[in-house]
């Protein structure tokens, strides 16, 4: 059965930083592309990172780069969303998914592209 988990999570101050994991169960994550996405109260769902399976290749939105940084640890079978310099705005519930079908550059951000979903985990940021 195919399982992500989601933690890391929390309150954090303006300028401070967080490291979000991902843990998946049920199927090697190495062979498939991880994203995160997030949501915030009263806004649509936003594409944040992700990470190709084949080659590694990540995709971050306008919105983080420079930031946020995905990466994977395969022999933990664990991806993470190390956040840095986090701002107000990037109070949301996070999300991580995967897809179990072939994912292009260009669906890397859309949420459809993905097949299975964690339960999310909150993040805000404030002082």
């Amino acid at each position: 059965q195919v399982q992500l988990v989601e933690s890391g999570g929390g309150l954090v101050q303006p300028g401070g930083s967080l490291r979000l994991s991902c843990a998946a169960s049920g199927f090697a994550l190495d062979y498939y592309a991880i994203g995160w996405f997030r949501q915030a109260p009263g806004k649509e769902r936003e594409g944040v990172s992700c990470i190709h399976s084949s080659d590694h290749s990540t995709y971050y939105a306008d919105s983080v780069k420079g930031r946020f940084t995905i990466s994977r640890d395969n022999a933990k079978n664990t991806v993470y969303l190390q956040m840095n310099s986090l701002k107000p705005e990037d109070t949301a519930v996070y999300y991580c998914a995967t897809a179990m079908r072939e994912i292009t550059r260009a669906t890397m951000p859309l949420g459809e592209a993905y097949d299975y979903w964690g339960q999310g985990t909150q993040v805000t940021v404030s002082s």
